[in-house]
């Protein structure tokens, strides 16, 4: 499951490229908007309604898809990983089991952009599932510098640094590798990590 950002909905052209991308790898994916989307409103829910709407859609994977055989990974693009990984963390800490099996963390939103004082990791160390960050080197909502403190005291993190890249793994430059080819270049990661879990 891949929610979105918040600022661009499950059609914007990133979501899609990683659906296809990812989805072309053999990997199932889902993904969706969150309500203040679906309504037309740019600014996002309060975080329970956010966590409320993530927990709805994966009850409906589980409804739609039994689990004999499959593996459940959530996260998402910034705000939508973090929201996964909000849900997750909160179904740890209260004991009841998430029942995933793992968390994709795109450009992960560790504090708003030249706000370092206001991290958004307190919630990270309860989770217990494996966790896969995906983080340009040049990304303003956290270096990769600044989430690695963050990610020692996890239980089971692992970083793809996305050498260059911004919030979106875009690079600069001339002779920089296209978008096409830079997300290639993730989910392949992505692929791996997966096939190792």
């Amino acid at each position: 499951m891949l929610a979105h950002g918040a600022g661009a909905p499950q059609t914007h052209p990133f979501m899609t490229a990683f659906a296809r991308g990812l989805s072309s790898r053999g990997i199932g994916i889902v993904t969706f908007n969150f309500l203040y989307k679906e309504r037309g409103r740019r600014a996002p829910d309060p975080a329970a309604r956010l966590e409320a709407c993530y927990r709805s859609v994966i009850a409906a994977v589980r409804e739609r898809q039994p689990r004999a055989g499959r593996r459940l990974l959530v996260g998402g693009k910034s705000m939508g990983g973090r929201i996964a990984s909000q849900v997750v963390a909160a179904d740890t800490r209260a004991g009841a089991s998430p029942g995933v099996d793992g968390l994709v963390l795109l450009g992960y939103p560790l504090h708003p952009p030249g706000r370092p004082d206001k991290l958004r990791d307190a919630h990270l160390p309860a989770i217990t599932a494996p966790m896969l960050f995906v983080q340009g080197s040049r990304d303003t909502f956290g270096t990769p510098d600044e989430l690695r403190p963050v990610l020692a005291g996890c239980t089971a993190a692992e970083l793809f640094v996305v050498d260059g890249g911004d919030h979106s793994f875009k690079m600069r430059g001339k002779s920089a590798p296209t978008e096409t080819a830079i997300h290639a270049r993730v989910q392949d990661a992505l692929r791996d990590w997966i096939d190792r879990l």
